[in-house]
């Protein structure tokens, strides 16, 4: 009896063997995962200090004349007539992307930096487009200023947190625009003092009920270029850079 269950023993012991090997065969192991790439593109200068290569005047060719080169800077020399007629843009379009750059302005001046702005002898303006992190003296401005008018804002759409501060009229600043797939940030001097979604139910809301409600094609764009506003008064800007996502 004893030699007959040792037996058996060894039997299913060797048929367990047999059945683990077989399994081992049949098993098929997964390939690894795909990595997801999150690399970011290379930061790159949009302005050299020196000249204004890569940049044009909004729906002109030629010239630029209302802006130069001043220690480094470019600035904007205020001579367009009111906000439209000076802007300048970049040759290049951008879709996702995140935008930096350092500004000053004088008393009492004026200006912006858009993004997804269209081209066309139909949009008298780059505004007409594109949406705009508002610069702008919010103490010295001669008239009353709106919230939504002031600097750091969306302008005439999102307003600036509590964190937003600002230099003091002819220091520089440093500002940040992030566009990424409708998700929006203004950054001004270290602080993320704006976050939205473009194109939600909120979003148009704001459009249809505000300023924008007559310009149908701002903001709509997923794909355009960078501008900087000529509104009649001194800009300056230096160290523009772009990293696209």
């Amino acid at each position: 009896m004893k030699q007959q269950l040792k037996k058996l023993s060894l039997a299913l012991v060797a048929a367990a063997i047999i059945c683990v090997q077989t399994s081992a065969v049949n098993v098929k192991v997964a390939p690894p995962a795909k990595k997801v790439s999150t690399k970011k593109g290379p930061w790159v200068n949009l302005f050299d200090g020196k000249t204004l290569t890569g940049w044009h005047g909004f729906n002109k060719k030629g010239e630029v004349k209302n802006w130069t080169i001043v220690d480094g800077a470019l600035v904007c020399l205020g001579a367009a007539e009111g906000d439209t007629g000076g802007d300048i843009v970049t040759d290049k379009a951008y879709t996702n992307f995140e935008l930096e750059w350092e500004w000053k302005i004088d008393k009492g001046s004026n200006s912006g930096v858009l993004y997804h702005v269209i081209e066309d002898p139909k949009y008298h303006s780059t505004y007409a487009t594109g949406p705009e992190y508002q610069i702008i003296d919010d103490n010295g401005w001669p008239d009353k200023l709106e919230e939504w008018q002031k600097t750091g804002c969306d302008y005439a759409m999102h307003l600036p947190n509590t964190l937003k501060k600002v230099e003091a009229v002819g220091r520089w600043n440093t500002s940040k625009i992030v566009f990424n797939n409708g998700h929006v940030e203004h950054w001004l001097n270290g602080a993320k003092i704006i976050a939205f979604e473009a194109w939600t139910d909120d979003w148009n809301k704001k459009k249809a009920d505000g300023k924008w409600k007559d310009y149908p094609d701002y903001g709509m764009a997923k794909t355009g270029l960078i501008a900087l506003q000529d509104h009649g008064h001194k800009a300056y800007f230096r160290n523009i850079r772009i990293k696209e996502l």
